[in-house]
């Protein structure tokens, strides 16, 4: 008799005390209703609340709760990076873990999966609590993403998916630094199918994803650089042309500046002022790429993990190095 299948959840979270509670019951109360077994895996991003005296306890009742710290505070994305490197299920779903994700929701994507997709990549259609201006700025940040990108990133896709284990596994064999993990899943294709639902607001607590924050700048330029470089090629354009539209005006510059038609000082200033922002600004985006390969020179691991509670198993290949 074939042994039965495992579906591993991966929740990589900083200070969510007021929600773990309801939300482990909900992820129970929707697991436990598929014929195939859980795992549910909460990655610790340095949080300095009672979650992971939480956690803990919910261990001891229902081992199947598990647990990942990492060493100090590395952000969501490598969070979920972790959660993936230890999860040991046949598919491996990644959801917020403020409540705003359905956990409700999850039969339906193990049964998309089920019936042949990798990646089941949820699609929101509205998000409830949220500010038109964070909207609308989201919105455009996607856009703005999805232009550049060589590969499509639908709008509106968030980290709440279901990816099945040979997707996984291509995941965890990547080694550069600083991803996009939306524009990843995408990168590696396989069989992907979209889900639509409606985003709530958070359950309790406040986000930790301020409008302008460090968090969504960093994966605006990460979306934008990782999978383009269309940003270059737009500013060697800007150059070309300027350079062409100073050719044919400097001459007619000259005369009318001879005749006094025009004042000298305001075409040089003008002028002036024009290449030395071309060029600061073609600077600065080759340098954004360029920081980017230094970082992937320095091939250093994605997450470095501190503790583990209710795994058991040796740590995979891909994060030994990473393991204090």
């Amino acid at each position: 008799m074939n042994a039965r299948k495992l579906i591993s959840v991966v929740l990589s979270f900083r200070n969510e005390e007021d929600n773990i509670p309801e939300m482990i019951n909900r992820l129970e109360m929707a697991l436990g209703a598929l014929p195939e077994d859980y795992e549910i895996i909460y990655v610790n991003d340095d949080s300095t609340d009672r979650s992971l005296e939480l956690l803990i306890e919910r261990n001891r009742q229902n081992p199947r709760v598990k647990v990942i710290t990492l060493s100090r505070r590395f952000g969501v994305e490598p969070g979920i990076f972790a959660g993936m490197a230890y999860a040991r299920g046949d598919a491996v779903i990644t959801i917020d873990a403020d409540l705003q994700d359905p956990p409700e929701l999850i039969p339906e994507l193990v049964g998309l999966w089920r019936e042949g997709a990798d990646v089941v990549y949820t699609v929101r259609t509205a998000r409830e609590g949220e500010s038109w201006l964070k909207l609308f700025l989201t919105r455009i940040g996607y856009r703005v993403i999805d232009l550049f990108a060589e590969i499509h990133i639908p709008l509106n896709a968030g980290d709440f998916r279901l990816l099945s284990r040979r997707v996984v596994d291509t995941l965890n064999q990547l080694t550069e630094p600083n991803t996009y993990l939306r524009g990843l899943v995408q990168w590696v294709g396989f069989r992907r199918v979209p889900y639509s639902y409606v985003r709530k607001g958070r359950s309790a607590g406040e986000s930790h994803f301020a409008l302008f924050g460090k968090a969504p700048i960093t994966a605006f330029f990460y979306g934008v650089t990782g999978f383009s470089t269309i940003p270059i090629l737009l500013i060697v354009a800007v150059g070309v042309l300027t350079t062409a539209m100073a050719s044919v005006a400097l001459p007619v510059a000259i005369a009318m500046a001879a005749n006094d038609v025009i004042s000298h000082f305001w075409w040089i200033g003008l002028g002036v002022a024009w290449f030395w922002g071309t060029i600061i600004g073609a600077i600065g985006v080759v340098g954004l790429f360029v920081a980017r390969i230094f970082r992937t020179a320095l091939n250093r691991p994605r997450f470095l993990v501190e503790s583990t509670i209710g795994i058991d198993a040796e740590p995979p290949r891909s994060v030994e190095r990473a393991r204090i």
